[in-house]
């Protein structure tokens, strides 16, 4: 019963580190914002599952225990850091192109080959912003650590259970902010916000590729 007890609190305790990591404003979640409003729900909710593929791969990695292996090489967090950074002033850099432009109204994906392969590259997009988040691997370790039974182990419960946890927020803010009103408000400040996300990712990718892991 104590055993039992001290699980269930364990799991409480991960399920809860990976809500407040997963929904706390970011640079995958603003993307999923801006996005789900510019185009639209269905590009958005496939980038948030990119995000989400991303996610389970870090998940796999901690459940099988390499990440506590890759960690103690920071050469290998350094790779990651460098192609997060960069990739992030990519984002930055074309955010802030789109702030530039012209106000016009939000675009949908059109249906057909171009519609598809538009979709392919948001989620690669979204599956690689993942990929290349050093806090991405720290964060699944957290949740090994605070879910790890007696022998070391992590239940099988914790990665399903997180996986849903992330695909209700991400999916929730991609349906949210791809509602009329949210889309509607964004088109009057357009302009704002994307200059807004330019500096988030730009920044973010700075101090990424010159901090400290």
């Amino acid at each position: 019963m104590l055993a039992s007890a001290t699980l269930s609190a364990h799991l409480l305790i991960a399920f809860t580190a990976y809500f407040v990591n997963a929904a706390s404003p970011g640079p995958s979640n603003l993307a999923i914002m801006s996005i789900a409003a510019n185009h639209g729900r269905r590009p958005a909710l496939t980038f948030a599952l990119g995000v989400m593929s991303g996610s389970l791969f870090w998940a796999m990695i901690a459940t099988l225990g390499v990440s506590a292996t890759l960690l103690a090489y920071s050469q290998f967090l350094v790779v990651i850091k460098l192609f997060g950074g960069l990739y992030l002033l990519w984002l930055a850099f074309k955010s802030a192109r789109s702030a530039m432009r012209a106000s016009d109204s939000a675009a949908t994906v059109p249906v057909g080959a171009d519609g598809k392969l538009l979709l392919r590259r948001l989620y690669l997009r979204g599956t690689l912003l993942h990929l290349t988040n050093p806090k991405a691997v720290l964060g699944w370790v957290s949740v090994a650590a605070l879910s790890s039974t007696p022998d070391g182990g992590m239940p099988w419960i914790v990665v399903p259970g997180c996986a849903a946890l992330g695909l209700t927020i991400f999916c929730g803010y991609a349906v949210l902010f791809s509602t009329r009103a949210a889309r509607r408000v964004y088109l009057r400040l357009r302009r704002w916000l994307d200059g807004c996300l330019a500096v988030v990712f730009g920044t973010a990718g700075w101090q990424l590729l010159t901090s400290r892991i």
